[in-house]
């Protein structure tokens, strides 16, 4: 007896699971009377029958049961497979970012992105996660927060990171205004990392014995700045749309460079992608546009 197609099979397990023929004629984008008839064929190849033909669906025979425990999760194996390995379109484009980089930075230019190519389906990812560009090779690109050093990807710097302090326009009131007290007397909002120690020492002042509270991340900062619960080392980039609505005001007109930047990072294969290539020049005039106002505005 010949093997029977792959096909047959296939469509065989979609109708046990689904105990519908009708439904998984959709499923798989046939008509009903095709997978009908590959379903007598593989019966016929086999010698037995797999599906009880019912009034409301179909039901498996103790054969077809059998064989639907012995194929199905080899052909679900095939599926997860090469899954990754699906066709790649020019017009589509999947993108990693860290969320608070995605939220605060990304996103509110991505409309201006989206008019200048409307070809284009951008799918944007948000995860702490670092992609891994072997195996996941449905990511295009990542933006990614760091040295520049991540072997076997090319990596392009997009933005500089600057710590400024920064507060709720409520808790400057409350302190007398800027210039009321020395930064070290308002309450700050701790960082695990140290940086407070290193802007006391750009600054020539001794830093505070205690903070009012230590958080872990940039997004806890700024929020907590906002309420007013002290003062935020802030992200000036991250926190750029919350300075520009009000929500926060920078205590100082000097600023310490992080030892890390933004990069755009990617494999070698999506330089043929055409669809990246737009996005990567897009973001680079986007990135240019920030540093010029980061310039002129002395923040």
């Amino acid at each position: 007896m010949s093997k029977p197609p792959l096909n047959f099979l296939q469509g065989f397990v979609i109708a046990a699971r689904l105990g519908n023929l009708s439904r998984a004629a959709e499923a798989m984008n046939v008509t009903v009377s095709a997978l009908s008839h590959q379903m007598r064929q593989l019966e016929e190849r086999l010698g037995y029958p797999l599906l009880l033909r019912q009034a409301r669906g179909v039901a498996l025979t103790p054969e077809g049961r059998r064989l639907l425990d012995q194929v199905g999760p080899h052909l679900d194996a095939i599926n997860a497979a090469f899954r990754p390995f699906s066709a790649r379109h020019d017009c589509v484009l999947t993108v990693s970012a860290v969320p608070t980089m995605a939220s605060a930075w990304l996103v509110p230019r991505l409309g201006r992105f989206v008019a200048l190519h409307p070809q284009i389906e951008i799918n944007l990812q948000s995860s702490q996660y670092l992609v891994d560009f072997e195996r996941q090779l449905q990511f295009d690109a990542a933006m990614r927060v760091g040295d520049g050093r991540w072997p076997g990807l090319i990596a392009e710097p997009l933005i500089d990171e600057w710590l400024v302090p920064m507060a709720s326009p409520a808790l400057v009131e409350r302190m007398g205004g800027l210039d009321a007290l020395p930064l070290s007397q308002w309450p700050l909002l701790g960082d695990p990392d140290g940086e407070w120690d290193r802007w006391f020492a750009l600054i020539g002042e001794q830093p505070p014995r205690r903070y009012v509270a230590i958080l872990d991340d940039s997004e806890s900062h700024h929020r907590a700045a906002i309420d007013g619960v002290g003062v935020a080392l802030g992200r000036v980039t991250r926190a750029r749309l919350l300075l520009e609505s009000g929500q926060l005001v920078l205590l100082s007109k000097q600023r310490l460079k992080t030892p890390w930047s933004h990069w755009l990072v990617y494999p070698e294969r999506s330089t043929t992608h055409a669809g990246f290539l737009a996005f990567r020049e897009w973001l680079h005039a986007e990135a240019a546009e920030h540093r010029l106002h980061m310039d002129e505005a002395g923040a």
